[in-house]
């Protein structure tokens, strides 16, 4: 492969695996972002597609990666204490901050036709508190195990709990609305059998960053 073609690959935000390759086409940037968080990834079970010991070196790998390498995100062995295949994030819940400055600034003392209420502070800010706790759509983070074909391998993904419903009366659930992108690095082959040709290329992965209650 050329030095051309191999920066071209490299600068890419999104992997395209020709068939020829044996391997799946692979996109690492779903949109919208109501795809997050992204699928399991089918890899070709053939183990020759798999680095190799001295491919798997880790000080080369830190290097070539560099500052894209974030521990809290990633991890190259897997994080201790962590039930990968069956995590209960529920107790990684955390409570809400402070009030949103639209619930502040919702109008308790009169409904929508008109109608006077009598409410007291105190009341006023139980119930805003128990609104702003019922509707409070958390990230939910998990280790996965991106396979040996990444490095690092393990990534924290983040979930928006959508067992049920987010809204009084129900009807809405936590979806995510923003992300941010880890870049990983992606064992890449082209060609056939031993004349093919494998090198590790940048990828990035996005992670969702943040959840809302919506329709």
């Amino acid at each position: 492969m050329r030095a051309s073609q191999a920066l071209l690959l490299c600068s890419s935000l999104a992997v395209l695996l020709q068939p020829s390759s044996c391997q799946p086409y692979l996109r690492l940037r779903p949109s919208p972002s109501d795809n997050l968080p992204i699928k399991d990834i089918i890899e070709h079970p053939d183990p020759e597609y798999d680095p190799k010991e001295q491919d798997l070196d880790d000080r080369t790998l830190r290097k070539k990666l560099g500052s894209n390498f974030d521990p809290a995100f990633m991890s190259v062995a897997a994080p201790a204490q962590v039930n990968l295949s069956s995590p209960d994030p529920l107790h990684r819940v955390k409570v809400p901050g402070p009030l949103p400055n639209e619930l502040k600034k919702l109008e308790l003392g009169e409904t929508p036709y008109g109608a006077r209420l009598k409410m007291g502070k105190k009341a006023r800010r139980k119930f805003l508190q128990w609104l702003w706790a019922y509707t409070y759509c958390p990230v939910l983070y998990t280790w996965k195990d991106l396979g040996i074909r990444f490095w690092p391998r393990y990534i924290k993904e983040g979930n928006c709990f959508s067992e049920k419903s987010c809204s009084f009366p129900e009807g809405m659930y936590c979806k995510p609305v923003k992300s941010v992108t880890k870049t990983f690095l992606r064992w890449y082959c082209q060609g056939w059998s031993r004349q093919k040709y494998c090198t590790w290329i940048p990828v990035q992965y996005p992670v969702i960053s943040e959840c809302k209650c919506s329709c």
